[in-house]
């Protein structure tokens, strides 16, 4: 009874994020006897305020009995590549600097206490969007960290 009060925040955690993403392929990097094995994820989303910027995601996933059972630590290893895919629009919350550090996406790395993170920054004398993938951990955090930029450029066909 008492994992219950646990486990439910957590499933919850999971549906707060802006995006969703969709899984592209992944590749296995250990073989497990038991349970799957650890696996590096690429995953996709859609920017939620930026129309027609897509960023994509690779992280480590933990295997075994444990990460079957979603009981595992992810480790903090990530990467990050964000592209133009079409004409930008940018909100004026954005242009007006409103929404700098804005979460556009968040995924559960661990049963309770550790997620990853894209936040969005607008460099207006750039005309770029950046985006910071990062690890947060309750208790200590981590420095691991990627970034990837998204110059806005008028879209030519």
């Amino acid at each position: 009874m008492k994992y219950t009060k646990l486990i439910v925040p957590a499933l919850l955690l999971t549906t707060l994020s802006g995006a969703h993403a969709e899984q592209i392929g992944s590749v296995d990097t250990v073989f497990k006897m038991f349970g799957p094995d650890h696996k590096i994820v690429v995953e996709a989303f859609d920017d939620p305020d930026v129309k027609n910027v897509t960023c994509y995601i690779s992280r480590a996933k933990t295997g075994g009995i444990k990460g079957g059972l979603g009981l595992a630590e992810d480790t903090s290893d990530a990467a990050i590549s964000c592209q133009q895919v079409g004409p930008v629009e940018l909100t004026d919350k954005i242009k007006s600097g409103k929404a700098q550090g804005d979460v556009v996406f968040q995924k559960r790395t661990s049963l309770v206490f550790k997620k990853l993170q894209v936040v969005r920054f607008y460099d207006e004398k750039r005309n770029t969007l950046a985006y910071l993938a990062y690890s947060d951990k309750v208790v200590e955090g981590s420095p691991k960290n990627a970034l990837s930029a998204v110059p806005i450029m008028p879209w030519s066909k």
